[in-house]
Order: C-alpha cells, then sequence, then structure tokens
C-alpha cells in the first residue's frame, strides 16, 4: 500500500504509561515528539498518568511499582472511558509500551476502526537486568521478546524502532512488522555554549615523575600521538566527569566508579552521575571506597541537563543495553567528547566516530586508559568536541526525526484504512485476525 499523501493536519493521540516524568526516556520522547508534531500543524494529544486532558489514573502494581518508581516509571489503568475521550476522532493511535495500559488502548482504538501504530522502547535486557537473578534463568530474553510480540506488536503492522540494533535485533526474534528506523532525536536545547571551540580546555596539572603520556596507556589507543598535552600549570578545578542515565545494573556505573580510582588523573577527577534508581545508595558507597573527591549522584531535571552538561569535561557511557542511547546524543550536542561501552546490545557504541571513544564492556582498566588519555590530551579533547557536536546534529537533529515519524504516521494510517475497508490482508501476516 502506498504512503496516504493527503497532507491535511493529523490528530494523534500518543499512548505512554506515564507522561511528564522527567526521568524517564521514554516519557521525554514522548512529549518531545508531541511539541515536534504540534509545530507541524497537527494536534497531539498525550494520555497517560500526568497527560493533563487525558490523564490516566496510576496503577499500583505489587512490588513492581516501588521498583519502578525509583526508575522515574508509572503504570497507568485502562479505562475505555478516558479511550473513548481521547480518541473520538483521531486520525491514528500511537502506542510506546507493550504493557497493559497499551494493550487495552490498541484494542480500543480497533474497536473504533482508527489506525494504530506503535514504538519498540523496552529492551527486554534491560527488564531483566532489573529483575535479579531472572536474568540468569535459560531462554528469559527470548521469552520476553516472544511475549511483547503475542501480546502487542504482532497485531501492529507498522513499527518505530530507534536504531538499526532495535531492527537487527527484532528481525531476529521473529518479529515481521514494517520497522521504521527513526532516531528519538534530542531536544534543540542541547547545543554547545558559545565560543566552546575556542575555549581553554582543561589540562592536567604537571607532576614532576608523574609519567603521565600516551605512551603509558595501556596498549595504545590505536596508534595515537605519543607526547602529552598538558597545560604546563596547576588546573584550578578537577576534571568533570559526566555519566547519565537510571541507577540500575544495566546501566554500569560501577566500572566508570573503579575505572577513575584506577586513573592516575584519579586526584584530579570529580564524578557526577544524572539520574536516580535502585543502586544510588550501593553506587554512593562505592564512590566513597574508590574516589578521592566527592561524587554526586542524583536526579537532575531535564531542564538543567544542558548546563550541566556543558561544564563537564568528559562524558563516560558504560552501559550494556541500550536501545538508542539519548543522553549519550544529549551530551555530544554540547560538545562532550564521549567515552562509551562497546556492547553488542548497545546502539550507543555507533555514536563513537573512533576506537578512542570505546572500550570493551564492563572492562575498568580499558576505561581508566581512555579517561587517562583524554585528559592528557586536551588540544585534541577539544577538537573532537566541535567534531562530535557538528555530526550529532547532521543526524539525529529532532526536527528529522518528527517529520521521518510524520510519514511513518501517514502510511500506517493509509494501510490500516485499506485493511479496515477490506481491500489489503491483514496488516501483519501470518496470524490470527484479532478483531
Amino acid at each position: 500500500m502506498n504512503v496516504n499523501q493527503d497532507d491535511k493536519p493529523m490528530t494523534i493521540a500518543l499512548v505512554v504509561d506515564a507522561v511528564g516524568n522527567e526521568g524517564n526516556g521514554t516519557s521525554n520522547s514522548a512529549m518531545q515528539f508531541a511539541e515536534g508534531l504540534r509545530a507541524l500543524g497537527h494536534e497531539v494529544r498525550l494520555v497517560g498518568v500526568g497527560a493533563g486532558e487525558y490523564a490516566a489514573v496510576e496503577k499500583h502494581v505489587p512490588l513492581v511499582s516501588p521498583i519502578a518508581a525509583r526508575q522515574q516509571m508509572h503504570f497507568a489503568t485502562p479505562s475505555p472511558e478516558l479511550f473513548r475521550k481521547a480518541f473520538d476522532g483521531a486520525s491514528i493511535v500511537h502506542l510506546y509500551l507493550p504493557f497493559p495500559f497499551e494493550i487495552a488502548a490498541r484494542k480500543a482504538a480497533r474497536a473504533l476502526r482508527i489506525p494504530v501504530s506503535c514504538a519498540f522502547h523496552l529492551q527486554p535486557e534491560n527488564v531483566l537486568y532489573s529483575a535479579g537473578p531472572l536474568r540468569y534463568v535459560p531462554g528469559a530474553v527470548d521469552g520476553m521478546y516472544a511475549l511483547f510480540r503475542r501480546e502487542m506488536y504482532r497485531w501492529v503492522r507498522h513499527v518505530h524502532v530507534p536504531t538499526k540494533m532495535t531492527a537487527r535485533l527484532l528481525s531476529e526474534h521473529g518479529y515481521r512488522n514494517e520497522l521504521h528506523v527513526i532516531s528519538n532525536g534530542y531536544d534543540p536545547m542541547f547545543a554547545p555554549k558559545p565560543g566552546m571551540a575556542s575555549a581553554q580546555p582543561w589540562a592536567a596539572p604537571s607532576r614532576a615523575g608523574s609519567g603521565a603520556g600516551a605512551g603509558d596507556v595501556a596498549g595504545g589507543v590505536d596508534g595515537a600521538a605519543d607526547t602529552t598535552e598538558t597545560g604546563g600549570g596547576m588546573a584550578s578545578r578537577p576534571f568533570r566527569v559526566l555519566a547519565s542515565g537510571r541507577l540500575a545494573s544495566e546501566k554500569d556505573q560501577v566500572t566508570l566508579i573503579h575505572a577513575l580510582g584506577m586513573c592516575r588523573h584519579r586526584d584530579d577527577a570529580e564524578l557526577t552521575i544524572a539520574g536516580t534508581g535502585p543502586l544510588e545508595r550501593s553506587l554512593t558507597r562505592e564512590c566513597e571506597r574508590w574516589l578521592a573527591r566527592p561524587a554526586h549522584i542524583g536526579f537532575h531535571a531535564h531542564a538543567d541537563m544542558p548546563a550541566l552538561l556543558r561544564s563537564a569535561d568528559l562524558f563516560v557511557h558504560p552501559s550494556i543495553a541500550d536501545l538508542e542511547g539519548v543522553s549519550v546524543m544529549e551530551a555530544l550536542a554540547c560538545g562532550l567528547v564521549p567515552v562509551i561501552a562497546d556492547s553488542d546490545l548497545s546502539a550507543a557504541r555507533d555514536f563513537a566516530l573512533d576506537e578512542r571513544s570505546l572500550y570493551p564492556v564492563r572492562d575498568a582498566s580499558a576505561l581508566a586508559a581512555r579517561i587517562d588519555w583524554w585528559v592528557d590530551h586536551p588540544q585534541e579533547r577539544a577538537r573532537m568536541s566541535g567534531e562530535y557536536a557538528r555530526e550529532i546534529a547532521r543526524t539525529h537533529s529532532l526536527a528529522a526525526s518528527v517529520q521521518a515519524f510524520e510519514a511513518m504516521e501517514r502510511q500506517a494510517i493509509a494501510d490500516d484504512r485499506a485493511w479496515y475497508a477490506g481491500e489489503s490482508p491483514r496488516p501483519v501476516p501470518r496470524e490470527a485476525d484479532e478483531i
């Protein structure tokens, strides 16, 4: 079926359990897309907990809700009345998660014969890392992919995925949907500070006999320069290392803490981890054990993040599993050079422009070597800052993502309308019909 060429404004209902929760990446993405779609002239209705006119009642799930709340996640209670109100006159309903709230919304939309699309924002590997011993159960990951497919994705043809890695994982697990690879993009407020390219980069203080130099980095970094670009004097402030993300086991911030404790420049390094989650206390204890300077761990409002990022010298992303890594995009957009874990389950590694910004996942020693190298080379760090900012702006702007999403919605509307009219087969073949 060809894409519907009708360019009339659409009425789009975006359904996500929690809306307006700044610590939740899925919620942030929904709000940013809503704003971008409205700028293009569309009516957008956010539906979920905290959604204003279309707010849902929060649902308490025993044992699960307290853990989820610490990661800025809340669950919504399905409501036929809410769905009828939110979907009245809607052109399409877009679903963000494979949870009971969105599943009920899908059924309500189908009953009203309203076109439906959905997104794949929840990586089963992330869920299982938060589930403790369950992640070691054989077949648990495959089982969760199958569960998500059975409950949600087999009923919807057009699916938004943020990266090619996500598309590959879904294909490998038997998903037969039309997958639209569209970055979540990043808020335009994330940008380098004025004059950043000409600003004096942080340089390590000179210490007689310190031996600091590229030749001391274990194995070198791809034959990088063998001289140290130090400033020749004492640094006026600590070297600021920043990480951002949920404080959960799959984000692996503990490896970053251990790496900083192993760095030659540990006495000069100050760590900030922006985020909340169940591991906040244990990570704080690790910082007290390993680091020379007090660390700062905790929540930062979304509006405060650009200034925090611009105040840092290096961004480290140690995460084991990521469908995209929006926090990395935001850091790069602000002109930070990254060091990213090279994990098969993390799409964030694709943001690295060369091997100097990668290290083997969970390898604290290798990460320490990368951090030391970037400390020792402030001029190269300043140069690559501009390279990263320009590249991420070229490839992952929110405006481009919203336009691609708009095109996907128009195609989903055309295909579902043809199906409802009996003019085409079911959207996702080889499954029993739902309605």
